[in-house]
């Protein structure tokens, strides 16, 4: 089923985008994830080539023209979170299916590789970008469900925008298009259907 985005944010195609020194970006988890993990490609859903090209060809430009770039305080548990679901997943197409508390626990050499796979992608996150912090106390929460009522975005996007908003930063790159159902925000994109939505519904941008 094809996907009905309502474009809030301003949408740029990062394909065609030259970034600037006096950029501030917060760079998605899905971004860090094919910039920093050698073995995404290997799992059960691999990643599509525009998402291993574009997005750290673009993440590697911005920072080629000294911009500034964030991450989110989130982003080491999704990451963690992504990259042991496909270290399970490369570890079931040579032995089976494993339950995932059963491939946590029971295999420790196997928990060893996915300690040090984590690691080394987070590791390098850390060298590339700062740390954008967010307080999760009652105010926040408080936002967060009132965010819920007109952004279509899940669980972990409700307080990387919190982060966002508290720091000033209104700039993502990123390939989920949940971002672009929040107004105020520039998106910057290599997804296509994101990308023909905000051309139709007027919200492309070219800077």
């Amino acid at each position: 089923m094809a996907i009905n985005y309502l474009i809030r944010a301003e949408v740029v195609d990062l394909r065609s985008d030259t970034p600037k020194s006096e950029d501030v970006f917060l760079v998605d988890t899905n971004v860090w994830y094919w910039m920093t993990y050698s073995r995404a490609s290997f799992g059960a859903h691999p990643p599509a080539y525009y998402q291993t090209s574009h997005y750290p060809g673009y993440t590697n430009a911005v920072l080629g023209a000294g911009a500034t770039i964030f991450q989110s305080g989130l982003t080491l548990a999704e990451l963690a979170h992504l990259i042991e679901k496909v270290e399970r997943e490369i570890y079931e197409a040579a032995h089976g299916t494993i339950k995932p508390k059963d491939y946590r626990h029971n295999l420790s050499v196997e928990r060893i590789r996915v300690n040090a796979e984590i690691q080394a992608a987070y590791g390098l996150v850390r060298t590339l970008a700062d740390l954008l912090v967010v307080s999760i106390d009652n105010a926040t929460v408080t936002t967060a469900l009132h965010r819920l009522q007109t952004e279509q975005v899940d669980g972990y996007d409700l307080f990387i925008l919190e982060s966002m908003r508290s720091h000033g930063v209104t700039q993502v790159i990123t390939d989920d298009g949940d971002f672009t159902t929040v107004s105020g925000i520039r998106v910057f994109t290599a997804n296509q259907n994101v990308i023909q939505a905000a051309r139709t519904q007027g919200r492309l941008v070219t800077r």
